[in-house]
């Protein structure tokens, strides 16, 4: 830096020059993080395509930008350390452009299909090979930014942190906007050709940030208020603090996300509010007055740990608006918690470089563990309860209250968990009586916690033990009824349940299921014989009447591409002589629906079959043209659609692979989207007649459901007997809905279409 001067009357800013100053900046920092938080949801769009639109693409696309965030905030503490201010200002505008040159976005030429295992890997490195350049431009914007500005020497630069709220701002309307604004209204060539010109006009705005720093007095750079000299620098203690009470929040980023996008309701849409509401607290943290003031946070802090206890123990299906939304809530005050410590413990400005790369740090470490570690080493997930039980050492130290009562606390917890863990290992009433009641039990020892917080000021390795305790005893205990199995991979978590008494396998994802098989018949007799065919494939279902009336059309054997395997319930359709072949993306379900422990539909009906694996997009292309009489789309899961199945483009891959007087059935029961009239649009765009099947079986009970088939063929003829059928009904093409291409689709207009139908 510049040697220390006295300042000059003369040389003091001027107000106008002041606002110049504040304004500039905080334009750069806003559009910078505008740029920085839109990329994530439109290059996860553009590339989910390639992994059959896994919701576990989004997570390991936040840990890739919260590493690269590391990189970019370490890049520019590095940068600050030069003496001569020309050289920050001018080799990070070189940065900038020398990635302006690789805009607009796309995905990486080398990149071709992804590989048959190592997913998360591969998309790392097609993210960094494909926009890393520019991410990490922008990721260094925030703190290099706020560090010049404490060196062109505004009065605020002496606590310069407000900026920091003006960057989460942006980022919050940026995420915020993108699901409710830009998808519905733009392709994605559209949002691209946005998104660079965003990015030329954030060059110009750096280049006039810089141009005010060098155009401000020496003395501006080293001025004895604003870099606080006698400030200590932070101990290592400090710093490891930091580190940790940033991991825990930006782990629970993921962990929640993951949660409501596997056991609750896995809907794309939803990937972004956790983020949004993530970004919402550094928003209101480092606020010089903030709205919600941190003692606050910290007394509600035990109150929402033990909420998510209660939810966790409560299950998600009984009431899906109200989990999604506790669920956020409860996350949104411990993130608060969390980056509140944060806020109160913040250094001086001379250390605000290091005090970012210590919080990039921390959100990598926990992003690495819920993104990566966490779904390579649980079955479920585990993630999720972990980070809720660290959430609690992120509590300050305190003076306990009643401490000669406290001192007796570790005895008492010990003796509570040996009799509430003890009875599940004996068979008998108390074991069941604590299974039926798992909801009072795990949530009075999760209320016990708050208790402890509240009123004795108790320790945190207290309140982490009380909490690590209600949480053991809902894995202790689980919700699902009869014995459960579950099988995790990059697509997601998937559960084999056993019903009491064993009765039926079923197959769940989330709190969908997505097959069944009738293992004992209702006088408790095993079933013997070919596996009858249930749930949305009964053969009085629409996709069961599908396949029957284009057999009797066709008045041979079949010739069937079935995208999807899911339990094998379809195999059983096959009649003798058919030749049947199956797409299917996660290895672990063909795996899990394979063993005749879970599911026999394959060994029973198709014991040599081999399932084409990757995504079907992909592989089902090279499929020859006009081959098969039947195609069935069957790779829904819950509400993460893989919208790449299902626009214009994969349509006419699915028409060109049809026989002359070939069907294609897709199957769109969903419970919050309106898929009927996409896929519907889809077809008419490809010359196609749709019929629509969606009558309700009243057979729940039996694992028989009802769904939302459509079938589509180039004449009425094809279809045989559907064409005149009353429970099969016509439908045209709705002009007000925009068919869904490669370059748009509109999840938003779906939904919407499904509450206002009123289903």
């Amino acid at each position: 830096m510049d040697s220390i001067a006295q300042p000059a009357a003369t040389e003091q800013p001027s107000s106008s020059r002041n606002r110049l100053l504040l304004t500039v900046y905080t334009a750069a920092i806003f559009v910078s993080a505008l740029l920085l938080f839109s990329v994530q949801p439109l290059f996860t769009k553009m590339v989910l395509p390639r992994l059959g639109g896994s919701p576990a693409v989004w997570s390991v696309a936040m840990v890739f930008f919260q590493s690269l965030l590391l990189a970019g905030y370490a890049y520019a503490h590095l940068l600050m350390q030069a003496k001569n201010r020309i050289v920050p200002v001018a080799v990070h505008l070189v940065l900038l452009v020398l990635a302006f040159v690789t805009l607009p976005l796309g995905i990486a030429s080398a990149y071709g299909e992804p590989p048959a295992s190592g997913y998360a890997f591969w998309l790392l490195g097609l993210f960094v090979v494909s926009i890393g350049l520019p991410f990490f431009a922008l990721a260094a914007n925030n703190p290099l930014l706020q560090a010049w500005f404490v060196r062109t020497g505004h009065p605020a630069g002496h606590d310069p942190y407000f900026l920091y709220a003006s960057s989460n701002i942006g980022s919050f309307l940026a995420l915020l906007s993108y699901p409710f604004l830009l998808e519905p209204m733009f392709t994605l060539h559209a949002q691209n050709r946005l998104w660079t010109g965003g990015y030329g006009l954030l060059i110009l705005l750096i280049a006039a940030c810089g141009v005010l720093l060098l155009r401000s007095p020496k003395l501006a750079m080293v001025d004895a208020r604003t870099e606080d000299a006698d400030a200590p620098a932070p101990d290592i203690v400090t710093r490891l603090r930091w580190i940790f009470l940033a991991a825990v929040p930006s782990g629970l980023l993921i962990a929640v996300t993951a949660h409501i996008s596997t056991d609750v309701a896995a809907a794309p849409l939803l990937w972004v509010l956790p983020l949004s509401l993530y970004l919402l607290t550094w928003v209101v943290v480092f606020q010089s007055r903030p709205l919600l003031p941190h003692k606050w946070m910290l007394m509600l802090q035990p109150v929402a740990i033990a909420g998510v206890i209660v939810l966790l123990a409560f299950g998600g299906e009984q009431n899906l608006l109200l989990t999604l939304g506790g669920h956020q809530l409860c996350f949104f005050i411990i993130a608060m918690a969390c980056h509140g410590e944060l806020a109160r413990t913040r250094p001086a400005a001379r250390y605000l470089t290091g005090f970012y790369v210590a919080l990039s740090f921390g959100g990598m470490v926990g992003g690495l563990f819920a993104g990566l570690v966490a779904p390579f080493t649980f079955s479920w997930i585990a993630e999720y309860p972990i980070l809720i039980a660290f959430a609690a050492l992120c509590r300050p130290s305190t003076n306990e209250r009643l401490a000669g009562v406290v001192k007796w606390y570790w005895l008492g917890l010990a003796a509570l968990a040996v009799a509430l863990v003890a009875p599940s290992y004996i068979p008998g009433s108390p074991s069941a009586w604590l299974e039926d009641h798992r909801v009072w039990v795990a949530g009075s020892v999760g209320v016990l916690a708050a208790l402890l917080a509240l009123t004795l000021n108790a320790g945190r390795w207290k309140i982490f033990a009380t909490v690590a305790l209600a949480l053991a005893l809902i894995r202790v205990y689980p919700a699902d009824e009869g014995r459960v199995t579950t099988v995790r991979s990059f697509f997601g978590v998937h559960k084999i349940v056993v019903t009491p008494g064993g009765y039926f396998h079923v197959l769940m994802h989330g709190t969908t299921i997505h097959g069944a098989e009738r293992f004992r018949n209702n006088d408790g007799t095993p079933v013997t014989g070919r596996p009858e065919p249930i749930t949305y494939y009964h053969k009085d279902g629409g996709i069961g009447q599908a396949v029957s009336a284009v057999r009797e059309r066709k008045g041979a054997a079949l010739k069937v591409a079935a995208i999807g395997v899911g339990s094998g319930t379809l195999a059983c359709a096959a009649e003798p002589g058919e030749d049947w072949k199956f797409f299917e993306i996660d290895q672990s379900m063909v795996d899990a629906a394979r063993d005749p422990k879970n599911f026999r539909y394959i060994s029973s009906c198709l014991p040599e079959m081999k399932p084409v694996i990757g995504d079907a997009r992909l592989t089902f292309a090279k499929e020859p043209d006009g081959a098969y009489d039947l195609i069935i789309v069957d790779a829904y899961s819950s509400d993460a659609i893989p919208i790449h199945l299902a626009t214009e483009e994969a349509m006419k891959i699915y028409k060109d692979k049809l026989a002359p007087h070939g069907a294609v059935v897709m199957h769109v029961s969903n419970r919050h989207l309106d898929l009927e009239t996409v896929v519907v649009g889809i077809a008419d765009a490809n010359d196609l007649k749709s019929w629509v099947f969606n009558e309700d079986s009243g057979r729940d009970g039996d694992y028989i459901f009802s769904t939302d088939v459509v079938i589509s063929a180039r004449e009425e003829a094809d279809v045989g007997r559907l064409a005149s059928s009353k429970v099969w009904e016509q439908t045209e093409a709705d002009d007000r809905v925009r068919v869904w291409t490669d370059d748009y689709s509109n999840i938003l207009g779906a939904l919407y279409r499904r509450l206002k139908n009123g289903e």
